[in-house]
């Protein structure tokens, strides 16, 4: 059976619909899924309306999917029918570049996105090659699992880039889809967490997720009261940043790492990098290594994001819940399409 039934917009900003689109052939290293649940994320509705030029349409959205695996191709290894699987941002890699390779799928030139060309999860059924079809560990809540597929790894790859110690003093910028999970990951990993906020109404949250410290950054000295004390500091937002200082609360060799896609160019001062060896950094989503790793670490630790759900045959509302910034903090679609 090559026909799948998905939601598409046929325009940017537009509403998804009912769509039905023939899969074709299984490819020799496609597997298929049965989706059970997608997440909601605000890549999205990036994707959706056409915000970084890259969309085509009819567009099929989701790429935080979990299900159940219906179909492997002659050539998929490590993986069977019946199986619990996730998927994340990627769908395909090349499997041959320096990249792959090296274990850096992610970073592969010619690498898909699973909502980029191509027919993501909000359907019955999705194709991914298998080496970005991830096996899921015991010890998982399903239901909450898609957002770890895409957000959850996104901050969760900076502690293992750069080699981040349990005793690292770490920074999260933003509260919200992906400054909450990074929160929890930062506190089970070990560090010192310190949440940056300017609202003082989310200081119990944050707290409640794992900062140690919460600083309202609408407080005219709420940096300078921590200047050369942060090692990272891990940008979640997508709005522009006090780039000057938050490189002064860096400690010697501490890092600005940006997961936030500020399309806005950066203001950075050359001293405040040189004098204290400090550097800027950023960084997409994680290799299929870095997934499995994470999903290990949340199942182990119990770090699972806040969630909201919606059947699919709703997602139009869900969009509009995230477009008004009221989500709190992922939205998660369950699969109702008959």
């Amino acid at each position: 059976m090559s026909q799948i039934h998905a939601y598409a917009a046929t325009n940017a900003r537009g509403p998804l619909e009912p769509y039905t689109y023939d899969a074709g052939e299984l490819e020799p290293e496609e597997v298929e899924i049965k989706v059970s649940s997608c997440g909601l994320c605000h890549s999205d509705l990036s994707m959706l309306d056409n915000d970084w030029g890259m969309s085509a349409y009819p567009f099929v959205p989701g790429h935080e999917i979990v299900g159940t695996i219906t179909a492997v191709g002659e050539e998929a290894k490590g993986l069977k029918v019946g199986q619990t699987v996730g998927v994340g941002w990627f769908a395909a890699s090349c499997l041959s570049c320096p990249q792959c390779i090296s274990g850096n799928h992610h970073l592969c030139a010619r690498g898909l996105g699973t909502i980029v060309g191509r027919h993501g999860g909000f359907a019955d059924r999705v194709r991914v090659q298998w080496v970005w079809t991830r096996p899921l560990p015991e010890g998982l809540d399903l239901a909450k699992t898609g957002p770890l597929l895409c957000g959850g790894v996104t901050v969760f790859a900076p502690f293992l880039v750069h080699n981040i110690s349990p005793t690292a003093r770490v920074g999260i910028i933003g509260i919200g889809g992906l400054g909450h999970m990074a929160l929890q990951f930062a506190n089970k990993w070990g560090c010192e967490v310190h949440a940056f906020t300017t609202s003082d109404s989310k200081e119990a949250e944050a707290r409640t997720l794992g900062a140690h410290f919460v600083h309202n950054t609408k407080n005219a000295d709420a940096l300078k009261k921590i200047a050369g004390r942060l090692d990272l500091i891990i940008s979640t937002i997508n709005v522009p940043l006090d780039v000057p200082g938050l490189l002064d609360t860096l400690a010697p060799q501490g890092r600005l790492h940006m997961l936030g896609a500020v399309l806005e160019p950066m203001p950075v001062p050359a001293l405040g990098l040189i004098f204290g060896q400090k550097s800027i950094s950023g960084s997409p989503t994680g290799s299929p290594s870095a997934l499995d790793l994470m999903l290990d670490f949340a199942a182990r630790h119990g770090v699972a994001p806040v969630t909201e759900t919606y059947p699919m045959s709703k997602v139009n509302e869900a969009f509009e819940h995230l477009r008004a910034g009221k989500a709190r903090y992922r939205i998660v679609l369950t699969n109702d399409i008959a």
